[in-house]
């Protein structure tokens, strides 16, 4: 009861947070600014460690621990989001100005969708415990797929719930401003900004799918896991403005988020035999992610780097 209690006490402040967020910044159609998106970084970034060490003298060094290790390791896959979100805006021509709208919408579709998932999953786990050794087979694949294949295209015209919505509303052949739906001739219409939130929240429910299980590997506690998740996603829209327009730089992110889904699904497949410590699970992680950024700014800024084959 105590942890409901403080989940929902949780629920309010991250409503209160993401209010704040939209009359900061949702007020205007216009872009957000790097130096906005900067400042909006350090905040969420500095928020998620300001409860951290609200966890550690709550709960003790553990629970903080499971927390600072489960954020990392879900803001280091949530970078798959921000190179998916730059897709879905490219191929939607969707104006720079209302691209926040777009985006603070999607960030609270991922939060019902991430709570839903870690309630199911922690049920599942906690009822049937072999349910781990599947996650860590399916993160296993799943990163040696996308270290050996190429990018997962985001598939708009294949997309069953961008479907669904043409079927049901009628679209307006361009954008009307920031508005998801216009009236004409007395007629409720939708614009193509609402198509591309459908897009965005069916393309997070895909990438979640592999970020829910991979906490697993760092705690079963349904606090920890849904609080470090949602700080994650929290910080997600300020992320992508900020790292708009650098992402083709970040070659070898993919290869780094990819070796951590593989780490993190052999640890889970380990369980039994192994159990690798928490803060050398946080290390492994944060140097592979460090090690891929680096990488990935050195060759950018390697003048021979273009000319290699």
């Amino acid at each position: 009861m105590t942890d409901f209690y403080a989940l929902a006490l949780f629920s309010l402040f991250v409503l209160g947070l993401l209010a704040l967020d939209l009359r900061v910044t949702g007020r205007r159609d216009r872009p957000v600014s790097f130096r906005q998106a900067t400042l909006l970084s350090s905040v969420w970034v500095a928020l998620s460690l300001a409860f951290n060490v609200a966890i550690y003298y709550w709960r003790g060094p553990q629970p903080a621990l499971e927390f600072l290790t489960g954020y990392v390791l879900e803001k280091s896959l949530s970078l798959d989001n921000v190179f998916a979100f730059a897709a879905v805006f490219s191929y939607a021509a969707v104006p720079a100005a209302y691209q926040h709208k777009v985006l603070l919408w999607g960030v609270l579709g991922a939060l019902a969708i991430r709570g839903v998932l870690v309630i199911t999953g922690v049920a599942l786990v906690s009822r049937f415990h072999w349910v781990l050794y599947g996650f860590g087979l399916f993160l296993l694949l799943t990163g040696a797929k996308t270290l050996t294949g190429k990018p997962r295209p985001v598939d708009f015209e294949r997309n069953p719930a961008l479907r669904l919505a043409r079927r049901v509303f009628p679209i307006t052949e361009r954008y009307e401003g920031s508005a998801f739906f216009v009236r004409r001739g007395g007629r409720l219409m939708a614009t193509p900004l609402l198509l591309v939130v459908v897009v965005v929240e069916t393309t997070d429910l895909l990438f979640a799918l592999d970020s829910i299980p991979a906490i697993f590997a760092v705690t079963l506690d349904p606090f920890i896991v849904y609080t470090s998740n949602v700080f994650a996603v929290l910080g997600l829209r300020a992320m992508y403005f900020f790292l708009e327009g650098a992402l083709a730089r970040f070659r070898y992110l993919r290869a780094g988020i990819s070796v951590v889904l593989m780490f993190v699904g052999m640890k889970m497949l380990l369980l039994h035999f192994f159990r690798i410590p928490i803060l050398l699970t946080l290390g492994i992680i944060s140097v592979t992610i460090a090690g891929a950024v680096f990488a990935s700014v050195r060759r950018s800024g390697d003048p021979q780097a273009g000319h290699s084959k």
